[in-house]
């Protein structure tokens, strides 16, 4: 198991950045993936941007360019750069650890960190 601890979410207004971290209570050895989601009132979850244990990166369109996601393994920790920040991204951002084993997959999350953008 793996617990995952969001921090950096706040009010910013658009044009800004905000940076996310993304503390978990073990390494990444075993985590295949770690991600970040979001979920804007109304809306369902969608992915934000992930990376793989090998470091493959993968954003959705609506982020490329603006978010950046990065990882410190001696700080067991994952980031999420965010520049340019518009209204529409205003949401609660949860950090995923996904895991494979054998035929399964084991997704751990967290309790979300709320970013708001807005004047």
């Amino acid at each position: 198991q793996v617990q995952l601890v969001e921090s950096g979410g706040g009010l910013v207004q658009p044009g800004g950045s905000l940076r996310l971290s993304c503390a978990a209570s073990r390494s990444f050895f075993s985590i295949n993936a770690m991600g970040w989601y979001r979920q804007a009132p109304g809306k369902q979850r969608e992915l934000v941007a992930a990376m793989e244990s090998g470091g493959n990166t993968i954003y959705a369109d609506s982020v490329k360019g603006r978010f950046t996601i990065s990882r410190d393994n001696a700080k067991n920790t994952v980031y999420l750069q965010m520049n340019s920040l518009k209204p529409e991204d205003t949401a609660v951002y949860y950090c995923n650890a996904r895991q494979v084993s054998g035929p399964g997959t084991m997704d751990y999350w967290g309790k979300g960190t709320l970013v708001t953008v807005s004047t």
